[in-house]
């Protein structure tokens, strides 16, 4: 059967088409070094204090048992709290798990602090393929439970922490959920997968649908899964805590919001995901963008689909840390 790619929302098309992707299809282990060395994304050039409104901080935390110290990027607003301890978004950058720090992909959840009155708190983790599993979930790991530690010496409330991530933070913040479930650690009350990267098997119909196509397509993800996992990738041995989508038990969750592209290869693993958190009694909001490719709302926030989308996490936030 000929998998036939869906169309992309006609002002995303656009856009993609004027600038090109991000991050190329195709992407190979020897392209890596090279985004590396380029120019950071655009957040280096964006106000990450929003004219004074918030005071940024680099803090670090003890990493894993041997490894080094976790960085924190520490992100409070700069007016008294509204009402008593701000709830903290701890936040996982995506990037493949190749690329990316803690600065990436702030400027999204910026916005819900702005809006929600929040303490952000984003992680640096070590990188694939120098450091694979399980380097990366276990320096989110010791990130999170610095933050519940310390979370009252920056205004926020350690028993209102939500985690969240895109892409592979995404994922990441998938595995953090199960975990710090499994291990007794913090526990979170809600968890953001945006676009997550769940699943090192590669083999839905959407991978197989957008290979070649728009922002990150199935070589791209092979690439980046294989520098994590080595030849264990699509093996029958990769714990959940690598690939959230090898859990087989997805109760006791927090309550995830999750939204995918539907013209993206993560599509079909995200709305599996979210079946089978329901299917274990789980509370879960899934979000198919129609249209939408991988990180469409980062890429192109200008048009009708990103506001869109920006929004309703905003808005399941704002009933998720209501009073």
């Amino acid at each position: 059967m000929l998998l036939v790619p869906p169309p992309f929302d006609p002002e995303l098309a656009a856009a993609l088409a004027a600038v090109g992707p991000s991050t190329p299809s195709g992407l190979s282990l020897e392209d890596v070094a090279a985004l590396r060395a380029g120019p950071e994304p655009a957040v280096s050039a964006y106000d990450l204090t929003q004219d004074g409104a918030f005071v940024t901080t680099d803090r670090t935390a003890p990493g894993p048992e041997g490894a080094p110290d976790v960085s924190l990027f520490v992100i409070t607003p700069a007016e008294p709290p509204r009402d008593g301890p701000r709830p903290v978004i701890y936040h996982v950058h995506g990037g493949g798990m190749i690329l990316g720090n803690n600065r990436a992909g702030v400027e999204i959840v910026l916005e819900w602090a702005k809006e929600l009155d929040a303490v952000v708190v984003s992680v640096e983790y070590r990188l694939a393929p120098e450091h694979p599993y399980p380097a990366g979930v276990e320096d989110v790991y010791a990130g999170l439970l610095w933050t519940a530690g310390h979370a009252a010496e920056f205004g926020g409330d350690p028993e209102r922490i939500v985690v969240a991530g895109a892409s592979a933070g995404g994922g990441l913040t998938a595995a953090l959920a199960l975990l710090t479930r499994d291990r007794g650690g913090p526990r979170p009350v809600g968890q953001v997968l945006m676009y997550p990267m769940l699943d090192d098997r590669n083999d839905t119909p959407s991978a197989h649908q957008m290979a070649g196509v728009g922002a990150w397509d199935r070589t791209a993800n092979e690439t980046a899964w294989t520098a994590v996992l080595g030849d264990a990738r699509g093996g029958p041995d990769v714990p959940a805590y690598a690939a959230p989508a090898r859990a087989t038990d997805l109760s006791g969750l927090p309550p995830a919001f999750l939204d995918v592209g539907s013209a993206e290869t993560f599509r079909d693993e995200v709305v599996d995901y979210a079946s089978r958190i329901w299917q274990a009694g789980g509370v879960a909001e899934l979000h198919v963008w129609p249209g939408g490719f991988h990180g469409f709302d980062s890429f192109a926030p200008h048009t009708a689909l990103s506001r869109t989308a920006r929004a309703a996490r905003v808005t399941w936030l704002r009933r998720l840390l209501a009073p």
